[in-house]
């Protein structure tokens, strides 16, 4: 089964995928578990900034060749699409941002069609270009069009960087759901980090289930673009 997740830049799927991938090996300890680095637009490969405790955790983690070289393109891995069409493996697949990033999905649809697949896609409607619904569908549209696959779900990752409180989660909420709502798509996860977590009850949760993450993803100067 492949977790693929799509969005915009800077919504946060490389934090989300890895911290999704780790939470995943501890509810299934006997299970293969990988994750796939499938960005080859966005020259870092953020991925790799976390392989060591991926690795820790007994995930396989598969990056582009060349990736964080000075290589200008990096090359899609055969091994990606074998494990993508693995039934018995639980893979986390991290896409590169936008339609331009999600085509690299179009070029293993048969094999995550074989393996089965849930997809999500992960929004921040605190970013620039995903802050309006009209955005928000647009940008939905375009990737699940480049992908040629459908989006099976919504993760709210609402945040403002080291600025996130409750009310900046919980504003955030109304507005994944308001696409939950025009899509047609269940909000399938709530991404916070511990501190958020803390000062939010049961039920502020209208949908979907709470994933509590780590950061393990470094930014460039500070990396406040994809956290």
């Amino acid at each position: 089964m492949n977790h693929i997740f799509v969005g915009h830049y800077g919504s946060g799927k490389t934090e989300v995928s890895i911290n999704f991938a780790l939470n995943l090996k501890k509810e299934n300890p006997d299970k293969d578990i990988a994750i796939i680095d499938l960005d080859i637009v966005n020259p870092y490969y953020r991925t790799a900034d976390a392989k060591e405790d991926l690795k820790k955790a007994g995930i396989h983690v598969e990056v582009p060749l060349f990736a964080n070289t000075n290589v200008d393109v990096p090359a899609l891995t055969a091994a990606m699409g074998a494990l993508m069409e693995n039934k018995d493996k639980l893979v986390v697949v991290d896409v590169g941002g936008d339609d331009l990033g999600a085509k690299a999905v179009a070029r293993y649809a048969e094999e995550i069609n074989k393996g089965g697949y849930v997809m999500y896609f992960v929004l921040n409607p605190n970013r620039p270009f995903t802050s309006t619904l009209e955005q928000a569908v647009k940008m939905y549209d375009e990737i699940e069009s480049s992908t040629t696959l459908k989006i099976t779900g919504l993760v709210n990752n609402s945040n403002l960087l080291q600025y996130t409180d409750k009310d900046v989660f919980l504003e955030g909420m109304e507005k994944v759901l308001e696409l939950s709502r025009v899509k047609k798509v269940p909000v399938l996860l709530n991404t916070v980090f511990e501190k958020t977590a803390d000062s939010l009850k049961e039920e502020d949760i209208k949908e979907g289930r709470v994933l509590v993450m780590k950061e393990h993803v470094s930014l460039l100067w500070s990396r406040e673009d994809d956290f």
